[in-house]
């Protein structure tokens, strides 16, 4: 089922499958990315839970206000959505920028989120000096300017030597991303540092790191899970920025573990 609910004066484009009646669990996408790079997972998972995907504003189907984007309206778009949804208690999967929705809206909608799993991201991405680079390089040179390196980050080795379509269709969705929604939420992770604030959670949390992620190290991943107490490490081997797309099966096994353990399933 597809619905595109008005959402915080946005017309946010989401995808639900599954059980209406089944307990949800909400996907996040990555930067440049859009809400099919979880379609392999979600197809790995079980059709009793209710499956929810978003295009965030800037991304995919959503709309594109002009840039830049607040983090708070990132995560206000997602809490809305899932209130228009009558979603409670969701387990939030976040990946990357997804990935700090989720710490964000953990932080500030607790009665929305019963647990998160957050992968390849952390409490705070770069620095702003890296930040105003590639914001500079891609105001100028539009997002062709990134790509290249943006697919040597995102992927491993084995994955551009054995599977150059993953590359492929990452680079493509890349390129079709509106330059306004690129830039925009690259603005919003430039300004962002959750530390203090996802310290204070206390919910079932699962940390996902890629052991060849050029973008954000396993390290940081697991520094990120070691601010909330009781949170589990798993890292995924061979895998880059995007496991989901990368190694589908260890990550559906992974959250469906995860899923298991606190009851959601």
């Amino acid at each position: 089922m597809i619905i595109i609910p008005d959402v915080n004066d946005l017309n946010l484009y989401v995808v639900e499958s599954g059980s209406q009646d089944g307990p949800a669990v909400v996907f996040a996408h990555a930067l440049g990315s859009d809400l099919t790079m979880w379609d392999a997972v979600v197809a790995k998972l079980p059709q009793s839970l209710r499956l929810i995907r978003m295009d965030m504003r800037g991304h995919g189907k959503s709309p594109c206000p002009d840039d830049p984007y607040p983090m708070g309206d990132l995560v206000g778009d997602a809490a809305r959505c899932l209130d228009r949804l009558g979603v409670k208690d969701c387990v939030f999967v976040g990946l990357s920028i997804g990935g700090i929705i989720a710490q964000g809206l953990a932080a500030e909608r607790l009665d929305l989120v019963r647990g998160l799993v957050i992968s390849n991201t952390a409490a705070k991405i770069g620095t702003p000096a890296i930040w105003a680079n590639r914001i500079k390089a891609v105001r100028e040179g539009g997002i062709d300017a990134v790509i290249d390196a943006n697919m040597q980050r995102w992927f491993s080795r084995a994955t551009h030597r054995d599977h150059p379509e993953i590359v492929e269709t990452a680079r493509i969705r890349l390129r079709t991303t509106p330059l306004a929604g690129y830039l925009g939420c690259m603005a919003a992770v430039a300004d962002t540092d959750l530390y203090e604030s996802t310290a204070r959670l206390r919910l079932p949390t699962l940390a996902i790191a890629g052991s060849e992620d050029g973008s954000i190290p396993a390290d940081l991943v697991r520094e990120t899970a070691g601010l909330i107490p009781g949170a589990r490490f798993r890292l995924i081997r061979g895998a880059g920025h995007m496991p989901p797309v990368e190694n589908p099966d260890e990550f559906a096994r992974l959250l469906s573990e995860f899923l298991i353990s606190i009851g959601h399933i």
